[in-house]
């Protein structure tokens, strides 16, 4: 089963652990092009691009500037991002033979990167998937990636089986032409709902603990079958029948 989650938005270079093998992203290239363009705005602009608040602006208009540099840190990415889905799928404790297997069966979106693989080596950066770059032809990240990112992500799935547990954020379907994805390869789309007074509803933190388990559940275990997600449970979340449909499983904390 291919496993597709989102960038986080928040990163952190200082780790000291010693990975078994990193690898080089596919779209090297047109992430230093993007960089390379991006280095070009002020921090004023940047605040605006990213709508950020000047702290954050200032923070990337370095980064960006040192994009480039020999003695800029980098990680292997699913390392590198600090996010809630990361925190829960807490990679810091997978052995080597889970971080092979993640390397062949998890993606990770990115703006600047298009898609990565775990150990893709990354540096720091932010950006935003309605940024327009006038040198890329005024498109949004979205439209730009779209193209370049689609086939590739149809292969990859189809050569790990042909299904697909995309549990990336809603936004992350416009990096691809998601009408193709969802024709050539099965899709499961899992939701995490609470129980608000009787009615299910997402709140976003508790979708993005769940994500990361549940990648986690997937990876750690080599899960396979859509069946065995049903199984899936943690911190009151289950999964609830009534509410699912084909392709969308719904998980809910709390009796409905």
């Amino acid at each position: 089963m291919f496993v597709l989650l989102s960038c986080a938005k928040t990163m952190n270079f200082n780790s000291k652990l010693k990975f078994p093998f990193v690898s080089i992203s596919h779209f090297q290239q047109e992430a230093t092009e993007i960089a390379l363009h991006l280095s070009q705005f002020s921090v004023d602009e940047l605040e605006k691009q990213l709508k950020v608040n000047s702290n954050i602006a200032l923070e990337n208009y370095k980064r960006f500037q040192e994009f480039q540099a020999e003695t800029t840190s980098e990680l292997p990415a699913m390392f590198a991002y600090t996010g809630m889905v990361f925190k829960r799928l807490n990679p810091q404790d997978f052995t080597e033979q889970d971080i092979r297997c993640a390397q062949d069966r998890l993606r990770l979106t990115s703006f600047v990167y298009g898609l990565l693989r775990p150990m893709d080596l990354i540096r720091p950066y932010r950006l935003e998937g309605d940024v327009r770059l006038p040198e890329l032809g005024d498109k949004t990240m979205f439209a730009y990636w779209r193209p370049l990112l689609t086939d590739l992500f149809i292969s990859e799935i189809k050569q790990a089986g042909g299904i697909l547990c995309n549990l990336a954020s809603e936004e992350m379907k416009r990096l691809f032409d998601w009408k193709r994805v969802e024709k050539e390869v099965k899709v499961i789309t899992p939701e995490f709902k609470v129980n608000k007074n009787g009615k299910p509803k997402s709140i976003v933190i508790y979708a993005k603990m769940c994500r990361g388990e549940m990648a986690r559940l997937i990876l750690k275990n080599r899960i396979e079958d859509p069946e065995e997600l049903k199984a899936f449970s943690w911190e009151g979340f289950e999964y609830d029948e009534e509410l699912s449909t084909f392709g969308s499983l719904v998980f809910v904390n709390g009796i409905m």
